[in-house]
């Protein structure tokens, strides 16, 4: 038995991925998990329930946050992994697609903070892990989108610590550098001079490991900021 054994999770952009590595890796420790992604096809069984949303509608978000809770009852952990990932410069960058990188990495995180977190308050214990990136804290060229979302979602992860210090509400952020997932396709960085090869890249795997490790600490445990990246 781990200490996630019958303990629900909810992880969101779990149908490929990151996310799909994570909630694996959570089941596969013994959680109850709820997969969410705008791409999954509804299905549940004893231990996985399976729901289609978009995190940037607040009405599914909530139906999210109402159909947990009816099948498994209240999470004990909430990974906010759900993200969009765009490399332009920023003479070639729309506005729709500035807005767009807010609305998936920042709005839709802000939107699962504000479904679950009261929640956690209410029982007095709960861990919300946000899945960061390098890009919240380092800067890069062509990067102006990408890098103000994540930057913003760093932000909001510094204020939701500090609204929710000392209610038993947990939050912790981990940021990953570049990590081999289908988003790198249409970069192709093995031929870019200055990106990482994708052969020396994180798997998903390694940031589920990551979170796995955050979500298997006890109550008492505050972990508020976990960086890794490839050697």
């Amino acid at each position: 038995m781990t200490l996630l054994a019958g303990r629900v999770a909810v992880v969101t952009g779990a149908s490929r991925g990151i996310g799909h590595a994570v909630a694996e890796a959570l089941g596969k420790a013994g959680a109850r998990v709820v997969r969410a992604s705008r791409s999954i096809a509804a299905a549940r069984t004893e231990v996985r329930l399976d729901l289609p949303c978009d995190v940037t509608s607040e009405a599914q978000v909530a139906a999210l946050a109402r159909e947990t809770l009816a099948a498994f009852g209240p999470p004990d952990i909430v990974v906010s992994n759900a993200g969009a990932f765009l490399i332009k410069p920023l003479g070639e960058t729309e506005p729709a697609e500035f807005a767009g990188q807010l609305s998936v990495n920042l709005l839709g995180p802000f939107l699962v903070a504000r479904a679950f977190l009261p929640m956690f308050r209410e029982r007095g214990r709960g861990r919300l892990i946000t899945i960061g990136s390098i890009a919240d804290h380092h800067a890069f060229p062509d990067n102006s989108a990408y890098a103000a979302s994540k930057f913003g979602l760093r932000g909001l992860h510094e204020v939701l610590r500090e609204e929710f210090r000392g209610s038993g509400v947990l939050c912790t952020l981990v940021s990953p550098g570049p990590t081999d997932t289908e988003a790198w396709d249409p970069v192709d960085p093995d031929r870019r001079p200055g990106f990482t090869p994708r052969a020396r890249m994180l798997r998903p795997e390694d940031i589920a490991d990551a979170v796995l490790w955050v979500a298997e600490r006890g109550d008492h445990v505050d972990l508020d900021w976990l960086r890794l990246g490839p050697a």
